[in-house]
């Protein structure tokens, strides 16, 4: 959950005040070693929190039984709704039935379908009964073309039963990797060849005679879930999240955005529950105020915002979130639809983006719609964390929040700023972070230091060096960062976003070559959406057409000019560059299932890419510069 980099000046709209919300205090006490390095710890202790995250569903199924917990559309378009009470009822019978078959952590629940009201009462059934639950990312089993990740994990994980909601979509994916004698849960269809238990049935299950102790016995320790995260290489890692880790960081969100306090939250959201993000954060938060989820099928994308504007125009949220492209893509509608714009604003404590960083114009663009309908700002919020600290570890001020900042500890972390080839690396300690790797004891090694902090792998420096309680900016990612034949090192995070944000709004992302090469390259991935902007004629999904198009390779080129006449020295002078013109591939790592791109995978598998920029005459397709 790391914002990424963004060099921009403060935004315009900054003139108009911020809406008022309640909201913690994230000042540090700092601790400055001679080696250099520094601990931040927050001067306000983190408060007690429950045993298990269950806990909250007692006490909301009691205090507010009829309260919508969850709602997805049905097939008629109206809204499924499930309310509190029915939740906890739901979450006892299936407990009940899945404790009845002996399942375990180590025989857990594997979940393979997206968010829906089934997956939410599979998952609050496992957690209800101690039985530890993975949910997969769907790509593994509906994208990827050799299942290798699905196959892996498999094998890891050894699951006693396996759910998915459309028998039929997943009928493939478990036919070749789910062992004949794993059970399968499903919500409708069949898987042909193989028995399937319908979810009803598991619904129907009597009540386990050991069901309350079962549940009393789950304890800080007792682990909640499995959260799969790709890290930089190789085959998924099973991040072990305890019900400490779940439930201490609600308590850190909580007591940090105090607006939570004022009003059970409502939210319309998409992302994914595989994710952290997703899966820890919001329906966590969602749960531990008594708010309510309004499950949103849409997408970031052409064909799928359409779905998350009709949701919006019927449910006013308390706080959105969402990742920047998310905010680009429901721009235009906001701007056009007043009615849209009057609903969305109406009730809107904050927002909150995470995963990359948010272009000065759609901020700012955001910031100036919401002076028209209300007045003020709404507060952008953001931060830093990861699955590892489920996740909630840096959060920003509202007033000093900006693309790039991610601020300071919360309560109950403690950060630790190591030097690192003349940056700062950040680790993290708290009852929040992992325990470690599922199976993995060599990778739980290799992520923690000797003095037990968890190792992100990222660097941030500070915003104002002569005052950390200012807070910290991301500094890119160690392991990205690479040395020119010269000697001179390449911060390759903070030179991304600032490649992104100059050719924006025709790039997605891109990859930065020249290990040991006297000067830089860039493997860009384009933005189909923008590019369309620039000739709408292209197809939504012509990636060949976009990157030989004119006009599209035209406005790339003046913008790569303007950004080639920022640079500023070797280390950020990139001179040659590739439109990519073949998807970046799941199956070989180059991209994650949350469309996160992974440097040194596409570095790797597109070597002849680099070869030929690099060639003493490039071909014509590599676009160079003086």
């Amino acid at each position: 959950m790391s914002a990424k980099p963004d060099m921009s000046l403060p935004f315009a709209g900054h003139a108009h005040p911020l809406r008022a919300i309640s909201f913690g205090d994230p000042a540090v006490s700092i601790d400055r070693r001679a080696d250099g390095t520094i601990y931040l710890r927050p001067k306000i202790a983190l408060g007690d929190y429950p045993a298990r995250l269950t806990d909250r569903l007692h006490h909301w199924a009691g205090k507010e039984p009829n309260r919508v917990f969850m709602a997805e559309r049905d097939a008629n378009g109206g809204w499924r709704k499930i309310t509190y009470a029915q939740l906890l009822t739901a979450a006892r019978r299936i407990a009940s039935g899945l404790l009845a078959r002996g399942l375990s952590a180590e025989r857990p629940v594997v979940i393979l379908s997206g968010n829906s009201v089934d997956h939410a009462l599979m998952a609050f059934g496992a957690l209800y009964g101690g039985i530890p639950l993975c949910p997969m990312s769907p790509a593994y089993s509906l994208v990827s073309k050799d299942y290798s990740k699905l196959s892996f994990l498999m094998k890891l994980l050894t699951p006693g039963l396996v759910f998915a909601d459309d028998a039929g979509k997943f009928a493939d994916a478990i036919r070749v990797n789910v062992p004949g004698e794993t059970e399968i849960v499903v919500s409708h269809g069949e898987v042909p060849g193989r028995d399937v238990t319908m979810l009803s049935a598991l619904l129907a299950s009597l009540e386990y005679p050991g069901l309350d102790a079962a549940h009393d016995a789950i304890g800080p320790d007792t682990i909640a879930k499995f959260l799969l995260t790709s890290g930089s290489t190789g085959n998924p890692k099973a991040v072990i999240n305890t019900q400490r880790m779940i439930c201490a960081n609600q308590v850190m969100l909580r007591e940090t955005m105090a607006f939570l306090k004022d009003e059970p939250p409502v939210i319309v959201d998409w992302l994914p529950w595989n994710h952290t993000f997703g899966g820890n954060h919001n329906i966590g938060l969602t749960l531990y105020n008594g708010g309510s989820m309004y499950l949103d099928a849409g997408k970031p994308m052409p064909g799928g915002i359409e779905e998350t504007v009709r949701n919006l125009r019927e449910i006013s949220p308390t706080v959105y979130f969402n990742v920047p492209k998310g905010y680009e893509s429901l721009l235009p509608y906001l701007r056009d639809d007043r009615a849209l714009r009057a609903k969305f604003f109406h009730r809107l404590h904050a927002m909150f983006f995470s995963g990359a960083a948010m272009s000065p114009y759609i901020w700012n663009s955001i910031d100036e719609l919401a002076v028209q309908e209300t007045g003020f700002r709404v507060p952008m919020l953001t931060g830093l964390g990861a699955t590892e600290t489920a996740p909630y570890f840096m959060a920003v001020r509202p007033a000093t929040s900006r693309s790039g900042h991610v601020g300071l500890p919360v309560s109950g972390n403690e950060a630790k700023l190591v030097p690192d080839n003349g940056k700062l690396e950040v680790r993290a300690k708290g009852p929040n972070v992992t325990p470690g790797y599922w199976r993995q004891p060599d990778l739980t090694a290799k992520a923690f230091d000797e003095e037990g902090f968890y190792k992100f792998g990222d660097a941030l420096k500070p915003a104002d060096p002569d005052d950390l309680n200012a807070g910290f900016d991301f500094d890119g990612r160690i392991a990205e960062d690479f040395k020119l034949a010269s000697g001179t090192w390449v911060s390759v995070g903070p030179l991304r976003a600032r490649f992104i944000a100059a050719c924006a709004p025709l790039v997605r992302d891109v990859v930065i070559a020249g290990i040991n090469r006297d000067e830089l390259s860039a493997l860009v991935v384009l933005d189909l959406d923008g590019c369309r902007l620039i000739n709408p004629a292209l197809l939504p999904d012509d990636l060949a057409a976009a990157v030989s198009d004119p006009l599209v390779r035209g406005a790339f080129r003046e913008r790569f000019v303007k950004f080639l006449a920022m640079s500023t020295g070797s280390s950020t002078r990139i001179t040659r560059a590739v439109l990519l013109d073949t998807p970046m591939s799941i199956d070989r790592g180059e991209v994650t299932d949350k469309g996160s791109i992974n440097q040194r995978a596409v570095l790797e598998h597109r070597s002849r890419v680099i070869d030929e920029i690099y060639a003493p005459t490039p071909a014509t397709e590599i676009i160079t510069l003086n």
